[in-house]
């Protein structure tokens, strides 16, 4: 598998790539290429890559980041939406025979049975990635909600949106991404990624955040199906108080509201609150008890 080209992450490679194939960036995908290589093994090393390891990339782009987990992994799946680029990756990656790009939309793919057909016998497999801008949370949760174990989730993103991930309650960027993923997730800001890294430059900053497997143990919840609606719902009007939010989310009849009012008197949490106020437990424990008092 040596390569004795530039690594494709290299300004200059990325350079004659770009020109060898006249691509114009699409806006709409959110392209930008990264062209700092140190960052690149940077984020590799923040996935802990190994030999046993298999690992799913997505958007993989022309190659910068495949090439480096290729170096270091078992085998390597990438799916890229952008059939333009189907045959950049089968020049820019073919010394590597344990790389296979597919052209598929993560947000579309069965991705059990593509494990199940590319990543036959795996041991462990760990999703590597730049994601577009424009639909993290979308990708985020989609991960999250996948049948497949996925033991590390590394990606890189909108820095303000890496912050809302990894948000604290009682701060501004502490909302419902930060609940909901935090819940299933141990979540660390692992790297910052200056705009200067990108070809062409995007208008933000980025950031690489980690998703391990929770340490922290919350109580059990009892209706898992409506824990997004409640989480989401209070925090739908952040003005609003948690009183409000959840009449609106509940019912506003006078039953309700008393009912309401009970619960949160119960869990000593006061009408008034934010919603930013509340810790991931007390969110499970809100909204056990409005499923027990059968206001979901």
């Amino acid at each position: 598998m040596a390569n004795q080209k530039p690594a494709i992450a290299t300004p200059l490679r990325t350079k004659a790539i770009v020109e060898a194939y006249d691509l114009n960036f699409k806006k709409s995908l959110g392209q930008n290429f990264l062209t700092n290589l140190t960052l690149l093994q940077k984020m590799v090393a923040v996935a802990e890559i190994g030999p046993d390891d298999d690992v799913i990339e997505i958007g993989p782009g022309i190659g910068a980041l495949t090439e480096q987990l290729a170096q270091k992994a078992r085998r390597v799946l990438a799916l890229e939406v952008d059939q333009r680029l189907l045959p950049v990756l089968a020049e820019t990656l073919a010394d590597y025979q344990n790389i296979t790009v597919l052209h598929q939309d993560i947000l579309a793919a069965n991705l059990a049975e593509l494990v199940e057909q590319y990543l036959p016998d795996h041991r462990q497999i760990k999703v590597v990635a730049n994601l577009p801008y424009y639909i993290t949370s979308p990708i985020i949760k989609s991960l999250l909600q996948q049948p497949v174990v996925l033991s590390v989730i590394v990606v890189m993103m909108q820095k303000e949106v890496a912050e809302r991930l990894a948000a604290e309650p009682r701060t501004k960027a502490y909302g419902a991404l930060s609940v909901l993923v935090q819940y299933q997730r141990k979540v660390e800001l692992a790297l910052n990624v200056p705009k200067t890294s990108f070809v062409p430059q995007p208008k933000v900053d980025s950031a690489v955040i980690k998703l391990s497997q929770p340490i922290q143990e919350y109580p059990q919840l009892i209706f898992p199906a409506a824990f997004s609606r409640v989480v989401q719902g209070c925090f739908l009007h952040r003005r609003k108080n948690l009183k409000n939010n959840l009449q609106s989310l509940c019912g506003k009849d006078e039953t309700t509201k008393t009912k309401i009012l009970a619960s949160l008197e119960y869990l000593q949490i006061l009408p008034t609150s934010r919603p930013e106020e509340l810790t991931i437990s007390q969110f499970i424990e809100l909204t056990n008890l409005l499923g027990k008092n059968n206001l979901l």
